[in-house]
C-alpha cells in the first residue's frame, strides 16, 4: 500500500502575511517534520492561485482580501516547506478543492492501492475540501488529516471541520 501525503496550501499569505494566524505559524514546523517522514516521491502539494483581479470574483467579494496572487511572495510556499516538494508536485488551484489534484490521485489509485494523508492550510476551508473531493472520487480508500499538522481560520472553525471530516470518515490522526 502506498501511502501519500496531500500538503494544502502551505504558503506565506496564510501562514503570516494577510490571512495569516498564529496558529498557522505554530504548525509549519511539524508539518516541515511531517513532509520529511515521506519519501519525496510521495508528497504532493497545492498553491492557492488568484488572478490580480481578485477582488471582482466570486471568492473575492466574500472575502475581500487579496491573497495568493499568483507570482507575489504571498502565494509562494513557504521558504521551509517549498524545497520539500519535488518538482512537478504541485498543483494550483484556483478555489478551495483541487479538481487536478483529485484526478491525478485517483489516477495514481487506479495502479496501486492508495492511503492519503493531509496537512496544511485552512482546516475549515482548503484542507477539508480537497478531503471530501478526494473522498468523493475515492469512497473506499483510507483518507485521514493531521490535526496536529493543520490550522482553521480559528481554533474552534478548525475542530469543526475536524469534528465534520470524521462524520465522512475521513479520520483524524496524530
Amino acid at each position: 500500500m502506498r501511502k501519500i501525503l496531500l500538503v494544502i496550501d502551505m504558503q506565506n499569505d496564510f501562514i503570516d502575511g494577510s490571512l495569516g494566524t498564529k496558529e498557522a505559524v505554530e504548525i509549519v514546523p511539524k508539518v516541515v517534520k511531517k513532509i520529511k517522514s515521506y519519501p519525496a516521491e510521495d508528497v504532493f502539494a497545492t498553491r492557492d492561485t488568484h488572478p490580480e483581479d481578485y477582488l471582482n470574483t466570486q471568492e473575492g467579494k466574500y472575502l475581500p482580501i487579496k491573497h495568493c496572487i499568483k507570482g507575489t511572495n504571498g502565494w509562494q510556499i513557504c521558504r521551509e516547506v517549498a524545497p520539500l516538494i519535488p518538482e512537478g508536485h504541485i498543483f494550483d488551484k484556483p478555489t478551495f478543492g483541487s479538481v487536478e489534484l483529485a484526478k491525478a490521485v485517483k489516477k495514481m489509485a487506479e495502479k496501486e492501492p492508495l492511503e492519503i494523508e493531509l496537512v496544511g492550510l485552512c482546516t475549515d476551508i482548503c484542507v477539508i475540501s480537497n478531503a471530501l473531493l478526494l473522498k468523493a472520487v475515492l469512497p473506499e480508500t483510507k483518507i485521514s488529516v493531521a490535526p496536529d499538522c493543520c490550522a482553521g481560520v480559528t481554533p474552534q472553525k478548525h475542530k469543526a471541520a475536524l469534528e465534520t471530516m470524521g462524520s465522512c470518515q475521513i479520520m483524524g490522526i496524530l
